[in-house]
């Protein structure tokens, strides 16, 4: 269980995003879910100084196509940061297992292969009400903390 809440942060450590520009992959699966989570990235981004022209939205099937819709963002637009947001629920499958193990290698692997940050914003809880307690409940937002690490990582790339 999260004994923190995700969209709690100190604005005075985060600096100001008004010079770069966001793209945000959103998977349609548990689409409840990922706008949550996608409402949450693009508000703080907004708060911290982004220009609304600066964030573009992409969207795909599933958690797994998020791979390959970053890795077409990254190569398509100038960006600074690229956020990817989706939502893995466990079933009574191992298709969760090998679904949550390929998205995380594979934005892993743009992180190392690409040179803009690719933000993990993909929740992998057992149920959910877990999902909901993360993309806007109980826990917070789960956007907000990764919409914050991408302004942080702009910061980086452009060093």
């Amino acid at each position: 269980m999260a004994t923190t809440d995700l969209s709690a942060y100190d604005k005075n450590t985060v600096p100001n995003a008004k010079n770069f520009r966001f793209g945000i992959v959103v998977s349609e699966w548990n689409e409840s879910i990922t706008e949550g989570l996608y409402q949450g990235a693009v508000k703080a981004l907004l708060d911290n100084g982004a220009l609304e022209k600066n964030i573009i939205k992409w969207d795909v099937p599933g958690s797994y196509e998020l791979i390959y819709g970053a890795k077409k963002m990254v190569a398509s637009q100038d960006l600074d940061a690229v956020i990817a947001i989706g939502n893995v629920i466990k079933g009574e499958t191992k298709h969760f297992d090998f679904v949550c193990d390929g998205v995380t290698q594979g934005i892993k692997d743009l992180n190392i292969i690409q040179d803009i940050p690719v933000i993990f914003c993909v929740l992998t809880d057992d149920t959910m009400q877990q999902s909901i307690e993360r993309s806007g409940g109980k826990h917070g937002n789960k956007g907000v903390e990764c919409a914050i690490a991408a302004i942080k990582m702009a910061v980086i790339k452009n060093i």
